[in-house]
């Protein structure tokens, strides 16, 4: 059972964690990808093409909020559809080229901003600590 220590503990570091999630959202290009196209986008470069219902499954949603979701990303050139290999009744959507180059300069934003807030706002020794956390955080979140 935690105590009040770690109690407040994890309220701060919930709380900072959101606030630099807001900061890296705001630093992307303007109007780039929503939160929800950012989401279906990491599933399938992680997990490969998905039709629509698999993508509205793993986010949740309903398959027609899905398919409006996929529809803008298709239309502005970033994810394609092909047939299902082994369903011909589905179709599957993969990320393009451009869909590519577009994550990554979504990517490319963040981590400047990111990296000119460390080297700007936290000394040699402060930096040190934080990297020390990023290994902290990153046991918290293993499964």
């Amino acid at each position: 059972m935690p105590d009040k220590d770690q109690e407040r503990l994890a309220a701060e570091l919930g709380a900072a964690g959101g606030q630099l999630m807001r900061r890296l959202r705001a630093a992307s290009p303007q109007g780039e990808l929503t939160p929800t196209q950012r989401s279906v986008l990491g599933r399938i470069i992680n997990d490969g093409p998905a039709t629509i219902a698999a993508l509205a499954r793993a986010e949740l949603v309903r398959p027609q909020s899905m398919g409006v979701t996929v529809g803008s990303l298709e239309e502005r050139g970033i994810l394609a559809r092909s047939p299902h290999p082994t369903d011909g009744r589905q179709v599957v959507f993969s990320l393009t080229e451009h869909g590519r180059r577009t994550i990554e300069t979504v990517r490319r934003a963040k981590q400047n901003w990111l990296a000119v807030a460390i080297a700007e706002r936290l000394t040699p020794e402060e930096q040190r600590t934080l990297a020390e956390a990023a290994g902290l955080m990153r046991r918290l979140v293993q499964e």
